[in-house]
């Protein structure tokens, strides 16, 4: 039995002991995604602008390595559309595409990328990728879709000119109709197979078929374009060669980029399978095992990884358990490799167009700007921003998500700097309610009661100090003011002094100061500073108690205080 100090650091140890009934399901799951990820993977390389067999290598070992050393052992790991995507549009004016250089940038990308993540999970960093909250992932993900839908309109149509160029000037002429055939029956044959049967490997089914059809009627012989030759057997180590200063101060924004929309594409599937497996999913090691796949993409002379939200979701659906089932997946990619490669010839590439377009479909949702306005209007402002920008900056996609970064950030910052504040009064079910909001009676004639929904921190400080003394200005008469702090949580050092400073602000107008609920933490740091225990500063753990103190006080009974 391993011990967990060499289960943390070898976590396939733990995987379940094969039998005869795990193993028949697992590899009825395994050859399920396997039979995807060839034909995804030379689609996906395309994308990125790669030679097409890249696809097949980014398919094979990655995904062995992230597997083995990932905590979510049922995704689909391997080239993404997302993440091709990204890849292509940041190398667009530094490399001819498909050239010698364009692959050593990408596998650089790769490895730059891979290393980012590995020291991320190793420092604990995995909570920082909470940064990119889900209008701006949405925002990026629907432009990005709709970018790569263009793009490949172009091959899925058969024309020898961009599609910019096409409509300016339509012409029959600039149109091959045998590839327009070939990619829009595909992608109508993939988009019905989908729908009706998801667990059926249609894509290994539609790419043989046309590759089958463009052979019999000799469609490269007549200068189609089609994938062609192949180089057959395992990836060799591959060395980028040296990365100047210069191409990488171009990388590094790309790079920023690539790590984080592919870890939340890993993120995305990650949690739905800690969900339905009922176990905690461990993102730290997500981002250590995924990281040493990215590397060992790029040492393959291949391109960035990430795990396929669709695949992982195929897995799971067809029973998988463990990572014994990609274990079977990647085997099947070696078979692949080693002996069906000329298999790939005659394939059009208008297919290979059809089948990056069906994987992306689904993320086109128009109604979803819709959805998130009538939730929350600034969000959906974030969300749009992030939508448009990622389009405007195409092929420099990365401003759009870094413009919806910052505008998420400065409105969290905004909003913990204008902490929710209210006057509570005493509702008829017994609760401590907005009295303003609910046209609530004051808890008394000479009562002031505050709840601040926050932390009693440098941002939120400032916002109670002068709500206080505003209040105090606009009712001198109060003489018992009284703050439930039951939502403070934290306080730092400048919400120490700024509570030392209400205290004193409530003595110099003659009134009392009332605390109820004050959390362990928060009142053991005003006891370290001095300000509690104080003989001027009543405490009360309830909020009830705090209610029949303030009721029987002189000052709410009309009483003059002794």
């Amino acid at each position: 039995m391993p011990t967990p100090s060499l289960v943390r650091w070898f976590p396939f140890l733990a995987w379940p002991r094969p039998t005869r009934a795990l193993l028949l399901g697992e590899l009825s799951a395994g050859l399920t995604v396997g039979l995807m990820l060839v034909p995804q993977g030379v689609a996906y390389a395309a994308l990125a602008g790669m030679p097409l067999v890249t696809g097949i290598y980014a398919s094979l070992l990655p995904a062995l390595v992230a597997v083995l050393w990932s905590s979510s052992t049922r995704l689909g790991v391997g080239p993404t559309a997302l993440t091709s995507l990204l890849i292509g549009a940041s190398l667009t004016g530094l490399a001819q595409p498909g050239s010698a250089q364009w692959v050593a940038l990408a596998a650089w990308m790769a490895i730059l990328s891979g290393g980012l993540q590995m020291v991320m999970g190793v420092a604990r960093f995995g909570w920082i990728m909470q940064v990119v909250t889900s209008p701006v992932l949405s925002g990026f993900t629907q432009a990005a879709a709709l970018l790569i839908l263009f793009s490949q309109l172009p091959a899925l149509l058969g024309l020898h000119e961009s599609l910019f160029q096409w409509l300016q000037a339509p012409a029959m002429a600039s149109v091959d109709g045998a590839a327009a055939a070939f990619g829009l029956g595909s992608l109508a044959l993939l988009v019905v197979a989908k729908k009706r049967w998801p667990r059926f490997p249609a894509v290994v089914v539609i790419m043989g078929a046309a590759a089958a059809l463009s052979g019999a009627i000799g469609y490269a012989a007549h200068g189609g374009a089609v994938v062609g030759a192949l180089p057959g057997g395992l990836p060799h180590f591959y060395w980028p060669g040296a990365l100047d200063w210069g191409m990488f101060g171009e990388l590094t924004m790309p790079v920023l980029i690539v790590t984080l929309v592919s870890f939340l594409e890993t993120a995305s599937s990650a949690k739905v399978d800690h969900q339905k497996g009922g176990t905690r999913w461990d993102e730290n090691q997500d981002l250590i095992a995924h990281g040493m796949a990215k590397i060992s993409s790029g040492l393959c002379g291949a391109f960035a990884t990430s795990a396929s939200f669709s695949r992982s979701a195929i897995n799971l659906y067809a029973g998988a358990r463990s990572g014994w089932a990609t274990l079977f997946a990647t085997a099947l990619v070696l078979l692949a490799l080693l002996w069906l490669t000329p298999a790939l010839f005659h394939v059009p590439q208008s297919v290979l167009a059809a089948v990056v377009v069906a994987a992306i479909v689904n993320l086109i949702q128009p109604a979803l700007a819709r959805q998130l306005w009538r939730l929350s209007r600034v969000e959906a402002v974030i969300g749009v921003a992030t939508f448009a920008l990622t389009l405007a900056t195409a092929p420099r996609l990365y401003w759009g998500v870094l413009v919806g970064v910052l505008m998420n950030l400065t409105h969290f910052l905004y909003q913990r700097l204008h902490p929710r504040i209210i006057e509570v009064g005493l509702h008829p079910d017994g609760s401590l309610r907005d009295r303003h909001l609910w046209h609530l009676p004051a808890l008394g004639p000479q009562v002031l009661a505050l709840r601040m929904d926050a932390e009693l921190d440098f941002a939120s400080a400032r916002a109670i100090e002068q709500r206080l003394a505003a209040s105090l200005h606009q009712q001198p008469q109060i003489r018992d003011v009284c703050l439930f702090a039951q939502p403070i949580n934290r306080i730092d050092l400048t919400g120490v002094e700024t509570f030392s400073r209400i205290a004193a602000l409530v003595w110099e107008q003659g009134s009392r100061l009332h605390i109820s609920g004050l959390k362990l933490p928060v009142e053991q740091a005003l006891e370290r500073a001095g300000i509690l225990p104080s003989p001027n500063i009543h405490g009360y753990r309830t909020e009830q108690q705090a209610l029949q103190c303030l009721q029987k006080t002189p000052s709410v009974t009309g009483q003059e205080a002794s």
